[in-house]
């Protein structure tokens, strides 16, 4: 009896004693659940928040090897024993020619009171040929884009708006016009499929002949002035352009038709016209001597030979995999340009594409005139 009473005791003695503990006892609250990155979809795929802001944030880019044999089909002449680089690259390889390139992309998006505030950037790294120097970075692109208002480094005007050329990777031996400038645009986008842009830009002076006096920057306070005009539905787009070359007082145009045939197949032409007359260099052989002249790239806008040129081409989708695509160029000078890869994902985000490229010159002023190249390549690309 006794142990029973004493047993009792200390139970309600360990109970009273835990139930002054827990009146002192501080429960911690539960944590709250932290989203560090949240999707932000209304710009498109890949975006996502930057933590704590309202801004959207998109890194993507892609990992590059290319091997290239057989000619130069962008070679434009020769050079001298010493290394003197009348010109930068020869018709002719010894080698096969190998490059590996890392291109990294950002893009901002957000909405303001005045509208939707962009901006991109672009960097690309490149090494080549086996060897240290054939390494390079380079910022490409880097602009601000308020609502239509962009300005920084971009693509020229005069070879975006149209949409570049074709969907391969040798695709302007034939050229169409200069790339990288400093500029200030304006695109006006309706919703009727209507757009415009107005473009005020620097040029450059590493898509002309610089080291023979013909630079492709403004000179002055004069900006180069390139405006456009398209029309874009579900069938296809017509969209022209014109280019005043501020440093030469010269201009170009482009006009270019896009058709979507149907779902697998799609076709597209264009043709440029230029007022800027011909230049021609003296290109040295391998004993010094003149051998002949070839034509100058003389202005950031009309680069092609002549007073016009034609490019056309095409995609057809065989498979969900693979996309054959084509394209031909021909300028007044009688210089004849074709191309044609076929790009298949062997897996997601991995693309394995060979192309085959042809190029025959018939300009009776240059160097050029009488000879063709043959050229071949694989590219193997990571894009993410």
């Amino acid at each position: 009896m006794k142990f029973t009473l004493s047993l009792a005791g200390c139970i309600a003695t360990a109970c009273s004693a835990s139930a002054a503990y827990g009146a002192d006892a501080v429960i911690a609250p539960e944590p709250e659940s932290t989203q560090y990155v949240r999707v932000c979809d209304a710009y498109g795929t890949g975006y996502f928040y930057i933590p704590g802001t309202e801004t959207c944030l998109r890194i993507h880019g892609y990992v590059r090897y290319l091997m290239q044999g057989g000619d130069d089909v962008y070679g434009r002449g020769f050079t001298d024993k010493d290394g003197t680089p009348h010109l930068q690259r020869n018709s002719k390889r010894d080698s096969w020619d190998n490059s590996a390139r890392f291109t990294l992309r950002a893009s901002t998006a957000s909405e303001t009171e005045l509208g939707t505030l962009k901006t991109y950037a672009e960097t690309r790294f490149q090494w080549g040929n086996g060897k240290d120097s054939g390494s390079t970075g380079s910022l490409r692109v880097a602009y601000v884009d308020l609502a239509g208002l962009r300005v920084g480094l971009d693509f020229s005007t005069f070879i975006s708006f149209v949409g570049y050329l074709g969907d391969v990777f040798n695709d302007d031996v034939i050229l169409a016009g200069g790339y990288r400038t400093g500029l200030i645009s304006y695109t006006y986008s309706g919703s009727n499929g209507i757009s415009a842009i107005l473009s005020l830009e620097q040029g450059n002076n590493l898509d002309t002949d610089k080291q023979y006096g013909f630079d492709g920057t403004i000179s002055d306070y004069t900006p180069h002035i390139v405006g456009g005009l398209k029309y874009a539905q579900d069938w296809g787009a017509v969209i022209t352009v014109a280019a005043y070359d501020a440093r030469n007082e010269k201009w170009a145009g482009k006009l270019r038709g896009n058709l979507n045939i149907n779902d697998k197949l799609s076709v597209w032409a264009m043709g440029g016209f230029k007022s800027n007359k011909d230049s021609y260099m003296d290109v040295k052989g391998d004993n010094g001597q003149v051998a002949g002249q070839v034509r100058a790239i003389n202005s950031f806008y009309g680069q092609w030979g002549g007073d016009w040129a034609a490019w056309g081409g095409g995609a057809y989708k065989i498979s969900d995999k693979a996309i054959i695509n084509a394209q031909l160029s021909y300028d007044a000078t009688d210089t004849f340009y074709t191309t044609a890869n076929v790009a298949y994902e062997l897996v997601p985000g991995f693309t394995v594409t060979p192309e085959i490229s042809y190029v025959r010159w018939r300009d009776k002023k240059s160097v050029l005139n009488g000879s063709d190249a043959w050229q071949g390549l694989i590219a193997l690309q990571r894009t993410f």
